[in-house]
């Protein structure tokens, strides 16, 4: 006589539970790999909540990712692009997550209309980011390490336009360096500035006129592409230079190329090229300078920190339903 096996309701409901998170799947998709060691931490994560993990690195072609995401619950990238037709190869998809700060890679529009949440790790690459803003200011002074006499940021006046995880801390490493430091921020609480002794400036134009060094934390929304321009730059001191880790499309390239144009004495570096970066460089010499990829959030601790957050905030989601760094509510 064959084992006949009964489970009682509330046992049934257990099988069917442990069931469905044996067979959930999170994708770590990265064309620009995590570390090893961010990897390792995310499959812990993931496997211990009882999920399945599935890892996409180096894919060299879209067909690729639209293959991958076919059956995965949750999709985890770096700076991989979530497009419209990504979502649509995802009948299953219910959680996004950007592992960075920025999600302007993701299509918000496409992942809410399916009823997917998008969320980012906000405060993960933030050192990083801030210690290669002040890194980047010391490499302008310095005649970008060529010989030369160059000058100190200490004593200069130091504006953050943006005074968010990483606004914060560069400001908390400008004044260590002894540099005064203002901010520009309409969407942040009074009492930051007051707790970091801050100054708070009342408009933008106000920031840019008293900013030996001007650096750019804004995102890029439809408010703020293009809005660093001609108008603002030529408002800055004698002598000035800005720094942007943020984003290239918050700058007016053409508007850049005018300010740097009429004044011979404009600064501009940055870490994500402009689209006329070649030319900039050829004209502008050494008064402009870009890294030859993105690198604020290249550094082993960040990509770290940013691989364990995402998984915790899709095992957060997919358990729980913790929305807490949603961005598309």
């Amino acid at each position: 006589m064959g084992l006949i096996t009964t489970f009682r309701p509330s046992e049934q409901k257990k099988a069917v539970f442990f069931q469905s998170l044996i067979t959930m799947k999170v994708l770590v998709a990265t064309e620009k790999p995590f570390a090893k060691a961010a990897v390792d931490g995310i499959r812990e994560i993931v496997q211990g909540a009882g999920y399945q993990m599935a890892l996409l690195e180096k894919y060299t072609d879209t067909n690729q990712l639209l293959t991958a995401v076919q059956d995965a619950d949750a999709l985890i990238v770096r700076s991989d692009k979530v497009t419209a037709e990504v979502v649509a190869a995802a009948p299953q998809l219910k959680i996004v997550v950007r592992a960075g700060a920025g999600y302007d890679n993701v299509d918000l529009g496409a992942c809410t209309s399916r009823g997917i949440v998008v969320m980012n790790t906000p405060g993960q690459n933030s050192n990083a980011v801030a210690e290669l803003a002040i890194g980047m200011m010391i490499f302008m002074a310095r005649n970008q390490f060529t010989p030369g006499t160059g000058t100190e940021i200490r004593g200069k006046r130091l504006g953050i336009q943006a005074y968010g995880h990483v606004g914060r801390l560069v400001g908390r490493y400008g004044k260590a360096m002894g540099m005064e430091v203002s901010a520009y921020d309409p969407y942040a609480d009074p009492s930051v500035f007051e707790e970091d002794g801050v100054r708070v400036m009342d408009t933008v134009e106000a920031l840019y006129e008293q900013s030996d060094y001007l650096s750019l934390h804004i995102p890029a929304t439809e408010q703020t592409k293009a809005s660093i321009g001609y108008s603002l730059l030529t408002r800055m001191p004698q002598g000035a230079t800005l720094v942007n880790t943020a984003r290239k499309e918050v700058i007016d390239e053409a508007g850049l190329v005018k300010a740097l144009e009429e004044r011979t004495d404009l600064k501009y570096i940055t870490d994500i090229a402009a689209g006329n970066q070649t030319a900039l460089t050829e004209k502008f010499g050494k008064r402009v300078f870009a890294t030859s990829k993105k690198m604020g959030a290249e550094t082993a601790e960040a990509n770290i920190n940013a691989g364990l957050a995402a998984a915790r905030q899709v095992v957060g989601y997919l358990k729980d339903g913790d929305t807490k760094f949603q961005v598309n509510k």
